[in-house]
């Protein structure tokens, strides 16, 4: 919340009591803010994961200082724990969908896939060590098993740091 910035990482049940008011009346005191919902079923993750046509993405928003963990970790958390740990469905089906459904779907021409010619926007991870590490309380975590990022095919990415490059672009697909 802007004007309760002292509210961040909180439960909403916990700063109405503090205040002495509902929740109710907390919410509309901490507005303009966000919040993190706890109502997802662990159960109906793996489940909706699961379904061969589910694509994976994030809608984490990068202007916010305490984001959802999802922001930092959608991706080496499907890669980690639901691939690898979980066994829902291989390495490469886990890929395809964070890149080449997607891609199909939203029809961005070359992306979401290696090919001559596609834009090369490739993360090269340790398939047996990839895991995200983000937290509610500490949401800015580094995944682990990272190791490269190439946006476009530049290096944007190495060993924990950003290079200079900026080869980024907004990219917008083709309506349906």
């Amino acid at each position: 919340s802007r004007p309760h910035p002292e509210a961040t990482g909180r439960d909403l049940s916990d700063i109405a009591a503090d205040w002495g008011v509902d929740l109710a009346q907390a919410a509309r005191r901490l507005d303009p803010a966000g919040a993190i919902y706890f109502q997802m079923d662990e159960a109906d993750v793996r489940r909706v994961l699961s379904f061969p046509l589910t694509m994976i993405g994030s809608d984490g928003l990068p202007h916010d200082d305490h984001p959802h963990p999802r922001l930092w970790g959608t991706f080496p958390r499907v890669l980690g724990r639901y691939a690898r740990e979980l066994g829902l469905f291989p390495l490469e089906t886990a890929i395809h969908k964070m890149t080449g459904m997607p891609a199909e779907m939203f029809r961005l021409d070359g992306r979401g896939r290696l090919a001559a010619g596609c834009y090369a926007d490739v993360v090269v991870f340790n398939p047996d060590t990839v895991i995200d590490r983000a937290t509610y309380e500490e949401p800015k975590q580094f995944s682990d098993g990272i190791e490269k990022v190439f946006v476009n095919g530049v290096l944007s990415w190495e060993s924990g740091a950003r290079s200079v490059a900026r080869a980024g672009r907004l990219v917008g697909g083709k309506s349906h």
